[in-house]
């Protein structure tokens, strides 16, 4: 293992796109700390973006794992560019010749899914506790260490998306096109949830049946993994209480959605692994 994660980290080193990419990626990780300086006073109107929760414990959990995970495009930046240099520097035909097996290849672009996934997943931690220390209301560390299992489905969404970023990288080997195949799938994806309402438009419970459906697309169990935390936000039922509505949703981390994200994973590493077995280099 890490032998195979120091043959990735060397040509990380020398490839000066990712490591601009990495370094605006964990920039933006930070600016999330800049949220607390939003505010806007209109005459009697002040509105301190901070003062409304948002940094509560364990709401950050919540809110920072589901603005992180916004993120996550510019580290799948670097996960595509590495497979596209692979193949555009003829790199993995020399691995393989200096003697790396194509599952190593294969097992070393994982560890370092892993490894990027697991940094993200310290690096929010660190900012959105910092964050909470300071701002919130609350500091009992039962409070404190309540709802922490958003920052294992923040790592494990990134494990999966990371993953299908490798499949894509490895099956087409260019990185505009990897992105490009992975935005056609999110709108197949969103196609068929359309064509899903519309056949059960005449049913009831429609919404139910739907998602009962799309849980299992690997886009659909990503999101399902960390759900918009806006509307959980006391701030936000106030006032949705005061024109009637209410928000009955569940905001937990659903375990079956792990389970999903999991096996979707395992199915684009073995699919990139069959992909590179049959293919003439």
């Amino acid at each position: 293992m890490f032998r195979l994660l120091t043959i990735e980290f060397h040509k990380l080193k020398y490839n000066k796109a990712s490591k601009i990419l990495t370094l605006i990626y964990f920039g933006l990780l930070t600016s999330i700390a800049l949220i607390a300086a939003i505010k806007f006073d209109v005459g009697p109107i002040k509105f301190h973006l901070a003062e409304i929760g948002i940094f509560n414990f364990p709401y950050i959990w919540h809110f920072n794992t589901y603005i992180a995970s916004l993120l996550k495009f510019f580290l799948l930046l670097v996960i595509v560019s590495m497979i596209a240099n692979e193949y555009s520097y003829k790199t993995l035909k020399q691995n393989l010749i200096d003697g790396l097996s194509k599952k190593e290849f294969i097992l070393s672009k994982f560890y370092m899914v892993v490894v990027f996934a697991f940094v993200s997943t310290v690096f929010v931690f660190a900012v959105s506790l910092t964050l909470g220390l300071y701002y919130s209301d609350y500091n009992e560390l039962s409070i404190i260490t309540s709802d922490l299992e958003y920052l294992f489905a923040f790592f494990v969404k990134l494990v999966g998306f990371f993953s299908m970023g490798l499949f894509f990288g490895i099956l087409v080997k260019r990185s505009a096109f990897a992105v490009g195949a992975m935005v056609v799938w999110f709108f197949i994806e969103s196609i068929f949830k359309g064509s899903l309402f519309w056949s059960f438009k005449s049913s009831e419970n429609t919404s139910e049946k739907v998602d009962a459906v799309l849980q299992f697309l690997p886009f659909e169990a990503m999101a399902n993994l960390i759900k918009e935390p806006f509307t959980r936000l006391s701030a936000v039922k106030s006032v949705a209480n005061q024109i009637g509505e209410t928000f009955t949703k569940s905001y937990a981390v659903d375990f079956s959605a792990i389970i999903i994200v999991a096996v979707w994973t395992f199915i684009f590493m073995y699919l990139s692994l069959v992909l590179l077995q049959k293919r003439d280099l």
